[in-house]
């Protein structure tokens, strides 16, 4: 029998992104640097307080009314298992000996029972667009992904789940006349048609690369892989002029 994998949604971003730091970081535990959002996650953590007073006496948030959307924050026993970084929502395949999960930032309830799912996002951009910034940045449409693999997790745990989902992208103005140790953003939700029938093959794919023992090629497209190797290339002609 194949040897049981546990992987994370970000484990299979990383696949469709760059094979060789999939395996370079799942298998071998070498992580390019990286910073703490820490600003992201602060704007995350007040959010969901938010979303939970409305959870709690089951009104929508009145954004929701603004914006035309016909749901309550979705009130469930295992919110916080499919918030938390460590656990999330998960689905065992025996069929294939995966274990594979993510943590979802808010979970919404239409009247039909059909869920929605939620990513908040952050930033601070002069003027925000995002469908420009979706044709431009590969980053986006790995936003997009995410949510698609969410939604297949919960589909996969016995949920009806809606094909719309949303980024509730919070995006600060920066250029205030005062600051007085506040910071104001503008909220946008951004509605996205999603799909999830590309997942499973995607993890699949995933799952038999880790339990391949080949190292693979790096994408073209990877920063960090083009950055070592032009590091590599310039140290190699550096030495031979020393020689």
């Amino acid at each position: 029998m194949d040897e049981f994998i546990k992987l994370s949604r970000s484990t299979v971003e990383k696949y469709i992104s760059c094979p060789r730091c999939c395996v370079l970081e799942k298998k071998h535990k070498i992580k390019p640097p990286s910073l703490p959002f820490t600003l992201n996650i602060a704007v995350d953590n007040l959010c969901k307080n938010e979303f939970d007073h409305y959870r709690d006496i089951q009104e929508p948030h009145p954004s929701f009314i603004q914006n035309g959307i016909e749901a309550v924050p979705f009130k469930h026993k295992n919110l916080d298992v499919w918030r938390s970084n460590y656990k999330g929502i998960r689905y065992k395949s025996s069929s294939f000996n995966y274990d594979f999960g993510g943590a979802v930032d808010d979970v919404w309830e239409k009247k039909n029972g059909d869920l929605i799912i939620v990513d908040v996002k952050a930033t601070a951009k002069n003027n925000f667009n995002w469908y420009e910034t979706f044709e431009k940045y590969d980053y986006a449409k790995a936003y997009k992904r995410q949510l698609e693999m969410y939604q297949w997790l919960f589909k996969k745990n016995g949920f009806n789940v809606s094909k719309e989902a949303y980024l509730l992208y919070f995006n600060a103005k920066k250029n205030e006349k005062f600051f007085n140790n506040q910071l104001k953003f503008e909220l946008h939700y951004i509605k996205l048609d999603c799909s999830t029938l590309w997942v499973e093959s995607k993890i699949l794919e995933t799952v038999e690369l880790l339990r391949d023992n080949k190292m693979p090629q790096p994408s073209l497209n990877c920063e960090y892989c083009n950055y070592l190797k032009k590091r590599w290339q310039l140290s190699k002609s550096i030495n031979q002029i020393y020689k």
